[in-house]
């Protein structure tokens, strides 16, 4: 079984459909697919073969699709690597993983050994290819998985680790997601987030029915306005920040997400206050989604006016159970289902050896309600004990944010004698002339929202915070 060969068949019907819109540029489903023929012949003749592991590094466009359905195509496996990383955290990447190969756009990557990779005049990006000398870290199991993709994740337990995922499990969880989001071919698709880390479940589904996807890289949110205007979107896929600037700007109407039939927010909990106010002014319902790179997207709120604060309820084809629950019911979130990954790269574990009956612990603190409504209090291992009671820094975070002068937060737990521990927040703020914001006004903004328990007992300000190579937050 192989994804590209899927979405072939199943857009056969759709040759002539824009499948992709970047710019100025518009590819149909034909034209995509020769230009991925061509990359897959050149790539062969570069040395490029079966079950090779290729990491690829390359700003999102129309060519980071077609290059990635290439390299599926070959069958070789992907391993992206953000434009977000610094050469260092790359390199751990390309070690850790242990590819063959690495294909990146010439302009982002300095490498006098490498080679061009012909186009055929099918791509606006140069790219060149360097081949690497596999050491063979990975076991002999490693050929029997039909690999697609490997992302490099910190995964649940905040070890570092390549997650694998074959051809089999993408056609799995592809198809299971779409009974919540049911794509058609009808389907105008706005994109914002990064396809370093977000393609499996969203963009080789979006392929795989037919449907249009646009992709806004800049000027946000006036790129978001005009995907919506002038392309008649009918579905955005996006994070809270990205619904947030369009709830802020004069540039966007009210009117102007009428033709949207869904809109989806991801990548982070989304606030019941962002939520609200972009109901307020659009009339439309943000629906939260819940996906782990090892499951999929088991998770979409089809009653976000009721129930804001929650992801919704498992998807037709995922069970989900709260184990070691609390006296508020809140415990560790388990969840089973198809288009589970196939196994952990480094170090090497496989899918059956990390779960339990089919179970996958995903290291998230929530609870359901009567409903079978799913809600996420945050990480297990990251949640403070503050005198008997729990604070969970991603809700503490998402509050911290709201404030106008803050870029990004982090909340983390001080040891304390008396008291267990202690909430306290490193603060990054937004860049330019804004007043800078004392630990009291901090304290004050907390407090409009939080439990006094739960406002930081400290704030400090940094320049910046220390990521992982997924590009999440850094916790201890």
């Amino acid at each position: 079984m192989n994804i590209v060969e899927a979405i072939r068949a199943e857009t056969e019907a759709l040759a002539g459909k824009t499948a992709v819109i970047d710019g100025n540029t518009s590819v149909c489903y034909a034209d995509l697919f020769k230009t991925v023929d061509a990359l897959r012949t050149n790539l062969v003749e570069l040395g490029v073969s079966p079950g090779q592991r290729i990491a690829f590094l390359c700003n999102d466009s129309a060519d980071y699709i077609a290059v990635s359905l290439a390299i599926l195509s070959v069958p070789a496996a992907v391993v992206p690597i953000s434009p977000s990383l610094t050469p260092a955290e790359a390199a751990e990447v390309l070690d850790r993983i242990d590819v063959h190969g690495f294909v990146f756009d010439s302009a982002l990557r300095d490498d006098p050994d490498a080679v061009a990779v012909p186009t055929n005049n099918r791509c606006h990006t140069a790219f060149l290819y360097s081949a690497r000398q596999s050491t063979g870290i990975l076991p002999t199991e490693y050929d029997g998985t039909n690999a697609a993709f490997i992302r490099f994740s910190s995964g649940t337990t905040g070890e570092c680790k390549g997650v694998l995922l074959s051809h089999e499990t993408i056609l799995d969880r592809t198809s299971a997601a779409d009974k919540g989001l049911a794509v058609t071919h009808e389907d105008t698709v706005l994109w914002v987030l990064s396809m370093s880390y977000h393609f499996v479940v969203s963009i080789l589904l979006f392929l795989r029915r037919g449907a249009t996807i646009v992709i806004c890289r800049e000027d946000l949110p006036i790129a978001l306005a005009d995907g919506l205007t002038r392309h008649g979107a009918t579905f955005i896929y996006a994070s809270p920040f990205h619904y947030y600037s369009l709830t802020q700007s004069n540039n966007v109407s009210a009117s102007t997400l009428s033709g949207v039939r869904l809109a989806v927010s991801t990548a982070v909990a989304l606030p019941v206050d962002i939520a609200r106010t972009f109901n307020e002014k659009f009339g439309a319902q943000l629906t939260s989604a819940y996906g782990i790179i090892e499951v999929g997207l088991p998770f979409i709120n089809t009653m976000p006016d009721t129930k804001p604060d929650s992801v919704g309820p498992a998807l037709p084809d995922y069970d989900v159970r709260i184990v070691d629950p609390d006296a508020e019911d809140i415990g560790r979130i388990l969840i089973r289902g198809p288009g589970m990954f196939d196994a952990y790269c480094s170090p090497w574990r496989t899918r059956d050896e990390v779960l339990a009956d089919g179970w996958f612990d995903t290291g998230d603190m929530g609870k359901l309600d009567d409903d079978a409504f799913l809600f996420i209090l945050g990480r297990g291992k990251n949640v403070i004990n503050f005198a008997g009671m729990k604070v969970f820094p991603y809700e503490v975070e998402a509050v911290i944010n709201r404030h106008p002068a803050v870029s990004e937060s982090l909340v983390c737990a001080e040891d304390h004698p008396q008291y267990g521990q202690l909430p306290c927040a490193k603060i990054v703020l937004e860049p330019g002339p804004a007043d800078r914001p004392s630990e009291t006004d901090l304290r004050r903004h907390c407090a409009r929202h939080l439990a006094p328990f739960k406002i930081p007992k400290g704030f400090s300000f940094v320049d910046r915070l220390e990521k992982t190579a997924s590009g999440k937050l850094k916790r201890r």
